[in-house]
């Protein structure tokens, strides 16, 4: 028998599904047509039989009235009794065989109905149920390709929508009057940022949709092609076998016919499902191109390149992104290795099943492969997803998860009004569902998630989660009123107001200097220092997001000192003032704005001091970044020009702001006493860990190095905010 050329319908019809399906379905609908056939062949030997039987029976009746006139004449001397002669014993013979013939074609339409017609049944029924599993999983890929092209295409209208809303912020932000335009530059800036977001996410779903494309084309749809391949040629042979089985039959129960049996046995084996193969995809053949790959489509109304943002904003939205992308790409190839061993175990049951070691329905394995492939279908597809936004994203700003510590964050109903970390607004009502960091307490929205900068202090107490709350708090209002940077890195300039004392009820001064300043100071931040840059607004007491109207400032007569100063007129204690404004960065330390005044309370030694800066806020600061002045009582700093007639303005601008001026920078601060520094490892040789609780590692490799153990061979490290052991003589500290 000449062997044919393997042949595959994935690598030669490629996107081919409805005609391979067509065909497969009319070679499974065959079998419908080929167990008739045998169902009357059946009805036809069962009626010869009966007719077999009829005639034997009524013959015998004959042969037994006439036995006797036959063997010894109608008037015996002698009664024969039950004797009989020859000839009636062999007509006897005749008519027992003629019985025994009926009796075998009865038994052959018997087994035509059990061994053939009931087996061809089974097979089509399950082949077409599996045909039918194959054309749900061609709709589902269908749908899968389409959802991706869905969108794609909402991404993209997403983006053109956030870049009209920019181009009409812009426009707001220039015909914007002098008491607006503060507000309106930070509208514009806002959906800078979220234009930003959007084109990346744009840029993104572009290139997991041409990957999935690619997939669907060159990987999902071939093997589903060579799946259908498969399932006819198990028709086929599952026919041939069937066939080969009712040839056997009829041989064994027709003897005269045993030529014509044995030529229809000779020519079975060779009807190879190959065959048939190789003639239809010669005939269905065609010219064959992959679709063009998806481009970056700048929007009508912001024009715009392919390149993605990174400024420090975007860095921390594809930060979360790959924080998300990286670890599942490990697991997603775990469990794809995985599968892969289920799939290659189910082929070896298949190989047994036809090399006759194993009993078991082949079809029932064939369902059982199918199950494979498709959850390892899913598993890759996930993989591969993960695999292109990592990559998309470190070839353009690096692997930006090794920076920072990232927030432990876990899905949340806030059933409570609860503030949002990050932009300060109530999470409640419609979007009471948000996230909660279970280290430290960091709240946010389930729209401010992806925007959460990698900042988490670690495991918190109560009490301070509560602290921090405050503090976040705090600097979410202070940033909300904060025009955000250009997409150039540069802030807008600084914005004054030099007069008020002329200002009508309206809040319109006819005389005045007017322009538009930062929004957003409070009375109390205006009265801290009349003549410098005002300190951050203290946090309300229950950490919401306070939003205080703009008014004028209040008579210089109350500025100047704090509540200490004014509840004692005349005080020898040490004050100092700020030469740069300090962040807090740790607790025990407090944040205060350049220029303002407080009091010292202890100075140390070592490099910091510990002052009281009014409102309650008592902590430590950087020796260097003050300069201690003179002690004047509170009620004499009281400057010549007095205003008396007013403590409150209806004026809808602002004072004078430094917001959006170049931040001075102060200098190098001390080490605080007792500080703990980060250590860092890298991996001298490469290691595959032997448990859950190791690492695995590459040369060159970086971790957080906890500690390089105890004695025992082991070194404790983190990677990810994930904490595990490696050998601790495959790295070093640097």
């Amino acid at each position: 028998m000449t062997q044919v050329a393997s042949v595959s319908f994935g690598a030669e019809l490629k996107d081919g599904y409805r005609p391979v399906d067509t065909w497969v379905t009319n070679g499974v609908t065959w079998l419908a047509e080929i167990e008739q056939f045998y169902r009357e062949r059946s009805t036809i030997e069962k009626e010869y039989s009966e007719k077999l039987s009829a005639l034997a029976k009524r013959y015998y009746d004959k042969k037994a009235k006439r036995s006797s006139n036959l063997s010894v004449g109608d008037t015996p001397a002698l009664t024969p009794g039950s004797l009989e002669s020859a000839s009636l014993t062999t007509w006897t013979t005749q008519l027992t065989t003629l019985e025994a013939r009926a009796a075998e074609h009865n038994k052959l339409a018997q087994d035509l109905i059990s061994q053939v017609v009931t087996p061809l049944n089974y097979n089509q029924n399950k082949l077409e149920e599996l045909r039918s599993s194959h054309a749900e999983y061609q709709n589902k890929l269908v749908k899968e390709r389409d959802s991706s092209y869905v969108d794609l295409k909402k991404m993209k209208t997403k983006y053109d929508s956030v870049c009209a809303e920019v181009e009409s912020r812009r426009k707001k932000q220039e015909s914007a009057f002098d008491h607006g335009r503060s507000k309106a530059a930070q509208a514009y800036n806002q959906h800078v940022i979220e234009m930003n977001n959007a084109k990346n996410t744009y840029l993104i779903g572009i290139n997991v949709t041409n990957k999935l494309k690619e997939c669907y084309y060159h990987e999902y749809v071939p093997d589903l092609l060579d799946s259908l391949q498969d399932l006819n040629e198990t028709r086929v042979i599952k026919l041939n076998a069937i066939w080969t089985h009712a040839s056997a039959i009829e041989t064994n129960s027709l003897q005269k016919s045993t030529e014509h049996m044995k030529r229809l046995s000779a020519e079975i084996p060779r009807n190879d499902p190959k065959l048939d193969s190789t003639m239809f995809i010669r005939h269905n053949a065609v010219q064959w191109q992959d679709p063009a790959d998806f481009v970056f489509e700048p929007s009508p109304v912001w024009l715009d390149t392919d390149a993605m943002a990174t400024d420090e904003t975007a860095k921390i939205f594809l930060r979360n992104i790959l924080t998300k992308s990286k670890p599942l790409i490990n697991e997603t190839k775990a469990q794809a290795q995985q599968k892969r061993r289920e799939l290659e175990n189910v082929k070896r049951a298949r190989e047994n099943i036809r090399a006759g070691k194993d009993k078991r329905d082949e079809v029932d394995c064939v369902r059982s492969q199918f199950a494979v492939q498709e959850a390892l279908h899913a598993v890759e597809r996930q993989r591969m997803t993960a695999e292109v936004e990592t990559s998309t994203i470190t070839a353009v700003v690096g692997d930006l998860s090794l920076r920072g510590q990232s927030h432990v964050f876990k899905s949340e109903t806030f059933k409570i009004p609860t503030n949002c970390d990050l932009c300060g607004d109530r999470i409640w009502g419609l979007s009471a569902k948000g996230f909660l960091c279970v280290d430290c307490g960091f709240t946010c929205h389930s729209k401010c998630q992806m925007k959460v900068p990698p900042e988490c202090p670690g495991e918190q107490t109560k009490e301070e989660k509560k602290k921090l709350k405050v503090e976040r708090q705090a600097a979410a209002a202070q940033a909300a009123e904060t025009p955000a940077p250009t997409s150039n890195g540069t802030a807008a300039p600084a914005l004054t107001r030099q007069d008020t004392m002329n200002s009508l009820s309206s809040g319109y001064a006819t005389t005045a200097n007017r322009s538009v300043s930062a929004m957003g100071k409070s009375v109390s931040d205006l009265a801290a220092n009349d003549n410098g840059p005002s300190a951050p607004s203290s946090p309300s007491p229950t950490g919401a997001t306070r939003r205080n109207r703009i008014v004028a400032p209040p008579p210089t007569a109350y500025v100047g000192a704090s509540t200490d100063d004014v509840s004692s007129p005349t005080t020898n204690k040490k004050r100092g003032r700020m030469l740069y404004a300090y962040e807090a960065r740790s607790d025990g330390e407090v944040s205060i704005a350049e220029g303002k005044e407080f009091e010292i309370v202890e100075l140390d030694d070592g490099g910091w001091t510990k002052i009281k800066a009014g409102f309650g806020q008592e902590g430590l600061v950087p020796t260097a970044y003050f300069e201690e002045v003179a002690s004047t009582p509170a009620l004499a700093r009281r400057p010549t020009h007095e205003r008396t007639s007013s403590t409150y303005s209806n004026s809808s601008a602002s004072l004078a702001s430094t917001i959006g001026t170049t931040k001075k920078q102060g200098p190098a601060v001390a080490p605080r006493r007792g500080a703990k520094k980060v250590k860092y490892a890298e991996a001298l040789y490469p290691y595959t860990a032997q448990s859950d609780a190791e690492f695995d590692m590459e040369e060159g490799e970086k971790f957080v190095l906890i500690s390089m153990g105890s004695g025992d061979g082991w070194a404790d490290v983190e990677k990810n905010g994930e904490k595990r052991i490696v050998p601790a003589a495959y790295i070093q500290e640097i």
